[in-house]
């Protein structure tokens, strides 16, 4: 992976870079990492709704691992397209505002959406529709967010410490959302179906509120640090520019190698609450573990990425992450898979910057946002829901789930 990539950290970028002084470059990392975490947490995949509807599918409509897979990827069809609305926001500039207007435009949508879902009757096919559209229309939102961090890192040569922002921003709403939602989710266990599902669409219909009310504040050291110009290119001509930009194929190939996990996800939620009699919190608090031990990890990143090479960061981080799934092979109580979680997410918090990073590096001029979208969304969820699917399988008719444990780990590029 040489030649156009840069891979030192301090590299200039191909667009002339924006000012970024010692002074706006603190309120840069603070109102951009608010900006991702509201983001994170109002994610109707991965935000406070992740753990609280797959336990209601499981518990009041009493779906099978196989069957909540089968659910979970029809809510992922927006998300296995979102880089067709990166290339959206890449192009247009709702209100002649950019990513304001997207964040915005399209955090009121998606609030609506939550909100309309709150009122509706909670059924299998209503919440795969609702969940379907206020997905479809969260990805332009995601979109603004995460291609307005990549563009800045890619123009200010920041592309390293941009990684670590995004994936830092990540992490903590999993592990905020995955505490309050095991809560939640324990808390709404004794309620009626229909004010249960009401309260949880409402937090997360207030988060999107949050994210269109900072994007209406434009926050100046965060907005200003990027050239917002769309692309001036023919439709057609910026497809082909992308296609022909070899530099994504290695990304999108270890993306899907890296993120195909049967082991986790569905699987593991099944196996701690059925096989090992964990609660719904208890598996919220693993998933809270397990991701913001990223974190720290994270945060040295930061420091790495500028002494070392990321040809020698993403051969050390995928080596060591080779053994990421190893401590499961030895868990058989819930608070065992829970204290595993510590290691797994450090294991593996070096290959998920240094991919990152290499993914921002990668971007096409002006296309940041459907390269960003293609990478942390795309490939991301065609490599997780199709896991799952898989894991499902292997746990539900083929030997439980240490055969998943055991295919995962190969799977690490």
């Amino acid at each position: 992976m040489t030649g156009v990539i840069a891979l030192g950290e301090e590299v200039a970028a191909m667009v002339e870079p924006a000012q970024i002084t010692t002074e706006n470059r603190m309120g840069l990392f603070l109102f951009g990492g608010v900006l991702m975490v509201l983001v994170g947490l109002g994610d109707p995949t991965m935000g406070v709704l992740y753990v609280p509807v797959g336990f209601f599918l499981k518990n009041r409509l009493h779906l099978t691992a196989s069957e909540l897979t089968v659910f979970k990827l029809w809510v992922a069809i927006p998300l296995f397209l979102s880089f067709a609305f990166g290339f959206a926001r890449d192009r247009w500039s709702p209100f002649g505002r950019s990513d304001q207007g997207h964040m915005v435009l399209f955090g009121l949508l998606t609030a609506a959406a939550y909100v309309a879902l709150a009122f509706l009757p909670p059924l299998y096919a209503v919440w795969a529709l609702g969940l379907i559209v206020a997905t479809a229309l969260f990805q332009m939102v995601l979109g603004a967010g995460a291609g307005l961090i990549s563009a800045i890192g890619q123009q200010n040569a920041m592309a390293g410490r941009m990684s670590v922002l995004l994936s830092i921003c990540a992490s903590v709403p999993i592990l905020l959302a995955s505490i309050v939602g095991g809560l939640l989710s324990d808390y709404l266990d004794g309620k009626g179906a229909i004010s249960a599902a009401r309260m949880l669409f409402l937090i997360a219909a207030g988060l999107m509120v949050a994210v269109a009310a900072v994007g209406a504040i434009r926050p100046k050291a965060l907005f200003d640090a990027a050239d917002e110009r769309r692309s001036e290119h023919h439709f057609g001509a910026d497809i082909l520019r992308l296609v022909k930009h070899w530099p994504i194929y290695p990304v999108v190939i270890m993306q899907i190698l890296w993120q195909f996990s049967p082991a986790t996800g569905v699987v593991l939620q099944y196996h701690m609450t059925d096989a090992l009699h964990g609660s719904d919190f208890q598996w919220g608090l693993w998933n809270a573990i397990f991701y913001g031990a990223f974190v720290p990890v994270y945060v040295g990143y930061g420091f790495l990425c500028q002494r070392l090479s990321l040809r020698v960061l993403l051969w050390a981080g995928f080596g060591l992450a080779v053994f990421q799934m190893s401590p499961l092979l030895f868990v058989h109580t819930a608070w065992g898979a829970i204290i595993a979680a510590a290691p797994m997410g450090m294991i593996g918090g070096v290959a998920q910057a240094a991919l990152m990073d290499l993914a921002i590096r990668s971007c096409p001029a002006k296309l940041q946002g459907t390269m960003m979208l293609l990478i942390t969304t795309s490939v991301y969820y065609v490599a997780q829901r199709f896991g799952d699917v898989f894991g499902a399988f292997i746990y539900d008719k083929h030997g439980g789930f240490m055969p998943t444990v055991w295919i995962t780990s190969p799977s690490t590029p």
